[in-house]
């Protein structure tokens, strides 16, 4: 917290303002007092009087310059003690402020992928590495297994299948083969990819999105505190007030040192203290009530910003979903081989892939407690599926329905140097497999799942159906939301059928789907609330009246251009944030009523009656300790326990269709 130059100067202040009281009211000697009472004006006040100086060159009078000046003045009256009072208050509000933000922002600064800053160009026979920025176009790269592609181009060579979720937020990897065009930012998966540069680092379609936020961010108008609001113009009322305070009784004959200690009185009272404290700590503490539940607000104006959304927009793979396909049901038709078969051999065959598909399927068998032999030989074809030959000559292939024929020939291809492979006979027992096959297919396709098609020596065998689920209690957490704000929309680049299955599930009505990046914006309402994971989902969060990115697959756009980071539960963080971000807001207010009044009646015994000094300092003071205390009880707030019990009674009584269902 020391590396704050608010926190350094507030803490200054405060250790001058300790040693400077006891030396006042023990009888120190003068020059002593003195020096301590300078020490603690200047560590608590010179960044705010240059502040204040620095707006007043630019025509404008903030809350900085009027707090110095009512320090100053008490000062020159001879309350040396009031007035670093006032000082160390207000130091204290903004160092309490800058730890607040710079905690919140070096947590999400810890969350942000990196791009990828080299790439693998090729010339000729030999390979650099060089920066991707200085990528031209023309240029060829070598793309590897599990590296991000560093620019936009078209595949020369090779076959891969490229997880280019970031940019889609489709869940599933696409399959990439000479001609194709693939995107910067994207991931290689198991094969080998040879690029050619087709566009300049600084046109790529990550580029394009990146420009797209700063925009957004540059038309999104400045969110700023209530207070800060009016602040300006309260500052000029409160000086001219002043002057006239000090300068009408001393024309109408009063003598110069009570007219100059009521104007200092006024300004001591008027001086904005309360109104400060009154709308910070609230925001304050509820940034540290969500923080603990996993959820990172930048700034004190989003609380504000979260108190007056009403609606809400998400996207679905990430979000509304895992992003982490599973298995969802296992079928034969084969009467040679069971289910758990089926899948054990299936797993024992994708045993060691990178695909997401492969990983789920041992994630499955092994969930099951399934034994997987080891295979003799393993054939990957990117983007087609994965073959297999284990003992006994026994062939499986595992792939997509209309491609794992041809993984199943790759392997008998790869063992004729061998022995040679039998021709099987089509019979009609098997045309009734491949169409009992079909179906299967067919109907997880049309439930908006991925159908993995399994053949053994070249006969289908199976069908393993995969789903990307609904996050847990996903239903729940939506009719929570749909309490707190109103009927949620899922915006997504996914097709409709995968998109409306999702959505049925955990009971979204309103779906927009097949949105490339730039056309999420086109459906936002005015106070919407955003929230997405992706890099394709950063414009969406820069224009969102407030945007919140989904920690555990945000990528470092998405981050940016948000204003929070929701770090676990995404789903059901939202009703009990928007419900605390309102309270906080209920509290401030009514903060900002008892400060108004306690200063108006302040003010108004000065300006009617004869104000003692002492009493209006106590009066102000006090005033400016309750709205603080007040505002600090939100972090007691039992209100978001009292959320999450109420989802999941919710989950208990509805959402009972999300476990255990039919494919």
């Amino acid at each position: 917290m020391l590396s704050l130059p608010e926190v350094r100067s507030a803490a200054l202040a405060l250790v001058a303002f300790a040693a400077a009281v006891p030396a006042d009211l023990l009888g120190a000697p003068w020059p002593l007092v003195a020096l301590l009472y300078a020490a603690c004006y200047l560590a608590g006040g010179w960044e705010p009087a240059w502040s204040g100086l620095r707006a007043l060159r630019e025509r404008t009078l903030d809350v900085d310059l009027l707090m110095i000046v009512a320090a100053l003045g008490a000062a020159a009256i001879g309350q040396y003690l009031d007035g670093a009072l006032l000082i160390v208050i207000f130091a204290g509000s903004g160092a309490l402020e800058a730890v607040m933000t710079a905690r919140t922002r070096a947590s999400i600064t810890g969350l942000l992928d990196l791009a990828p800053e080299i790439a693998h160009r090729v010339v000729g026979d030999r390979e650099e590495t060089v920066r991707a920025a200085t990528l031209l176009v023309g240029d060829e790269v070598r793309v590897r297994p599990g590296e991000k592609l560093p620019a936009d181009g078209v595949v020369v060579s090779g076959a891969s299948e490229v997880d280019a979720s970031s940019l889609t937020g489709e869940p599933l990897p696409v399959s990439r083969n000479l001609g194709d065009d693939v995107f910067a930012g994207t991931v290689n998966g198991t094969g080998a990819l040879r690029v050619r540069v087709t566009a300049d680092p600084t046109q790529t379609v990550v580029a394009g999105i990146a420009a797209q936020v700063a925009r957004a961010a540059e038309t999104k108008s400045r969110r700023q505190l209530f207070v800060e609001r009016v602040e300006q113009r309260y500052s000029v009322v409160v000086v001219v007030a002043a002057v006239l305070v000090f300068a009408v009784p001393l024309l109408l004959g009063e003598a110069l040192r009570e007219a100059l200690l009521r104007a200092m009185t006024f300004m001591i009272v008027a001086s904005p203290c309360a109104v400060v404290l009154a709308t910070m700590p609230p925001l304050l503490a509820a940034i540290a009530v969500a923080g603990r539940r996993g959820v990172l607000l930048k700034e004190a104006g989003v609380v504000e910003a979260l108190a007056e959304v009403d609606a809400v927009v998400l996207d679905k793979t990430g979000t509304v979903t895992r992003g982490r396909p599973e298995v969802r049901a296992v079928e034969t038709v084969s009467a040679r081989h069971s289910t758990d078969e089926v899948l054990a051999l299936a797993a024992a065959a994708e045993l060691g892939s990178e695909h997401v598909l492969g990983r789920a399927v041992v994630r499955e068998a092994r969930r099951r407690g399934l034994d997987l032999q080891q295979a003799r030989e393993t054939t990957a074809l990117p983007g087609v599926g994965v073959a297999a030959e284990f003992e006994g000559a026994l062939r499986v292939a595992v792939g997509r329905p209309e491609s794992t024929k041809r993984a199943t020939t790759a392997v008998t291809t790869s063992a004729e140097s061998t022995k040679r492979a039998t021709t099987a006979v089509t019979t009609s027992a098997e045309s009734t497999k491949r169409a009992a096959l079909a179906d299967l297919v067919d109907r997880a396709e049309e439930a908006g799942r991925t159908a993995v098609v399994v053949r053994v020596d070249g006969e289908p065998t199976g069908v393993i159906v995969l789903a990307d689920e609904p996050r847990p209690a996903a239903r729940a957490a939506l009719a929570r939301l749909r309490e707190t704000v109103g009927e949620p929309t899922m915006l997504t680049g996914d097709a409709e059928g995968p998109a409306r299955a999702v959505a049925d599930r955990v009971g979204i009505a309103q779906v927009e789907s097949g949105l490339a990046p730039a056309d999420k914006t086109a459906h936002l309402p005015p106070r919407a609330l955003a929230v997405g994971d992706g890099l394709n989902d950063a414009p969406l969060l820069a224009t969102a009246h407030v945007g919140l990115a989904v920690g555990e697959g945000a990528g470092t756009l998405s981050v940016e251009a948000a204003d929070g980071v929701l770090l676990r539960d995404p789903l059901g963080a939202l009703a009990p944030l928007v419900t605390l971000a309102r309270r906080a807001r209920r509290i401030a207010r009514a903060n900002l009523a008892f400060a108004a009044a306690v200063i108006v009646g302040l003010v108004t015994w000065d300006l009617v009656g004869t104000l003692p000094l002492a009493l209006g300092v106590a009066g102000h003071e006090l005033s400016t300790v309750l709205v603080c205390l007040n505002g600090l009880r939100i972090l007691v707030w039992p209100g978001w326990s009292e959320h999450v019990e109420g989802a999941q009674g919710h989950a208990t009584e509805q959402g009972r269709d999300l476990v255990g269902a039919a494919p």
